[in-house]
């Protein structure tokens, strides 16, 4: 039995006909990284018309919504989440006509636009910060940041010992000798959310894009508005590696929850719904569900499920905790396995054959948990990390903030392959902002589109799938029940469905659970019996 056998002929047999409890509560969400997607003006750029014309493959993909990585003016010291103007276009991208026209585009389609809003930071080129800087130590201006006198003689140490995410201090010093709080770039200084100026100019933000017609917002660092007071220190060294995983004084404070709340109050208040969506690191699943309560965000990014090493016992305590937590509050699990900021999970896996072989089971599994999912361009065709990039070309901040030991974020963004033999496979009429490798050709679009065995025609037979069966993606289908199954493997079971995950590097066998329907891997079965090929996953009708 292979998938493309099986998935058209059970997906015309049944249909989802009723949505229960909102849109976003089973709806799989695919990202684009609006520079790497599609060129439409030969600059070697993505842009927003780029965007409007591939709009055709994601719903042939068969996703609900698409969220957007931010379009607006930007110097793009950090690919654009330093903004300059959050109600304007940056003209590497277009211009506010562009975003109107792929909004009301994608809606014609049938999909969903959701895009980035960045609120922990603006970019040093914000009109704030420029006021902020000429006005000198101590005034109204500076209060909307975090500025702060040094320590030590004359001022010459930062006024705490916080690293930025992006290595080094979170402090740089100006001229006139007061220092600004950074998380990141320093070309991204945090905003003091406990000003009021700061509340209202994001709710203004909010409304003009659910004005133009958005869906929703992605939510940058959502976890990072607020800071402990007094800015404690933390007393540690390799803070970054302590992000999710215990607490800290800059991130996920009680504080940011009132902000969440203020912001689903505007949400409700537009047709839709509107949904927002938490891009929120918290040292516990308990402590991430707090933002998906029910006066809250909408979803949470589920990033244990991304950090969870392949083997089937790592990934059912992470499916069980994750459900667990969400449950408690009323709200949908996500699930996610890559984004612009992670190495791509085919190569997280392992790269090569067996990467994309449990690369291709683990969508499987992810698809068949209920609650939303999340897919990052390029995976539904098994992208790989680009991992030989030259430093030259390199472009994250990242990179040269820690001496080359970072900039991976760089080898997730190569821009798509849709057609063609050679670079730049169709992503634009020129060359691409990072060089795509050579041996991309079979990997396109044009190429895995009709080939029953390709990635891409995995995904899109699963999304069909996945609106077809009424036990897949809602939680409000009914509960996961787990089967015993041997070591290395999970098997559970919703209404009318059954999921097996091979994590094993040798195959085995096993009673058959039901009538194979869809799998990453050709499996053998006598109709009692079933052999599972290693490092797989099946889908099963009951």
């Amino acid at each position: 039995m292979t998938h493309e056998l099986t998935a058209p002929r059970l997906a015309s047999a049944s249909s989802k006909t009723a949505e229960s409890g909102g849109w976003w509560r089973d709806a799989v969400i695919y990202q684009v990284y609006v520079r790497s997607f599609a060129d439409s003006d030969g600059d070697g750029i993505g842009d927003l018309r780029g965007v409007r014309s591939r709009l055709p493959h994601l719903a042939r993909l068969g996703v609900d919504a698409v969220w957007l990585t931010p379009f607006y003016v930007s110097p793009q010291a950090d690919g654009g989440y330093d903004v300059a103007d959050y109600r304007a276009v940056d003209p590497l991208f277009g211009d506010l006509s562009d975003a109107d026209d792929l909004v009301r585009a994608a809606h014609a389609l049938g999909l969903r636009i959701i895009v980035d809003v960045v609120p922990n930071h603006t970019s040093d080129r914000h009109p704030w910060f420029r006021e902020a800087l000429a006005a000198g130590p101590g005034s109204a201006a500076r209060a909307r940041y975090h500025f702060r006198p040094g320590r030590g003689p004359g001022g010459a140490l930062p006024p705490n010992d916080w690293d930025s995410v992006f290595g080094g201090p979170a402090w740089t010093q100006v001229p006139d000798g007061d220092w600004y709080l950074h998380l990141f770039a320093p070309q991204q200084p945090d905003l003091d959310w406990e000003h009021p100026e700061v509340a209202e100019e994001f709710s203004s933000v909010l409304r003009f894009w659910l004005d133009l017609g958005v869906d929703g917002f992605r939510i940058d660092v959502a976890h990072g508005m607020v800071k402990a007071p007094g800015l404690p220190d933390i007393g540690r060294g390799a803070q970054a590696t302590l992000i999710g995983t215990e607490p800290l004084p800059f991130f996920d404070q009680d504080g940011v929850h009132a902000i969440h709340r203020a912001w689903r109050r505007l949400l409700d208040s537009y047709p839709g719904p509107r949904i927002g969506v938490a891009e929120a690191w918290a040292p516990t699943s308990e402590r991430l569900a707090l933002y998906v309560r029910p006066d809250e965000m909408h979803q949470a990014f589920n990033f244990r499920f991304l950090n969870c090493p392949w083997g089937a016992a790592a990934m059912r305590t992470v499916i069980d905790e994750s459900l667990a937590a969400t449950t408690a509050v009323g709200a949908p699990t996500t699930w996610v396995l890559s984004n612009h900021d992670v190495v791509r999970h085919v190569s997280r896996y392992g790269g090569g054959p067996q990467g994309l072989a449990r690369g291709r089971a683990a969508a499987l599994l992810m698809l068949a948990l209920p609650g939303s999912a999340y897919l990052y361009q390029g995976e539904e065709l098994g992208l790989p990390e680009v991992c030989d990039l030259p430093d030259e070309v390199r472009q994250d901040p990242a990179f040269r903030r820690t001496a080359g030991q970072d900039g991976l974020r760089d080898g997730c963004r190569i821009p798509l392959p849709w057609s063609g033999e050679e670079p730049p496979y169709g992503f634009g009429p020129a060359g691409s902002w990072l060089p795509q490798p050579r041996d991309w050709a079979p990997l396109s679009v044009a190429a895995q589109t009709g080939d029953p065995h390709s990635t891409l025609e995995l995904y899109r037979a699963a999304l069909e799938l996945r609106r077809a069966l009424p036990g897949l993606g809602s939680p409000e289908a009914g509960p996961l029940a787990w089967l015993p199954a041997p070591e290395g493997v999970l098997l559970f079971t919703r209404p009318g469905f059954a999921c097996t995950l091979n994590s094993r590097p040798e195959a085995l066998e096993l009673a058959s659970p039901g009538r194979p329907v869809l799998s990453s891997a050709p499996v053998e079965t006598d109709g009692r019996t079933v052999r599972l090929p290693p490092d797989s996953c099946t889908w099963w009708a009951l």
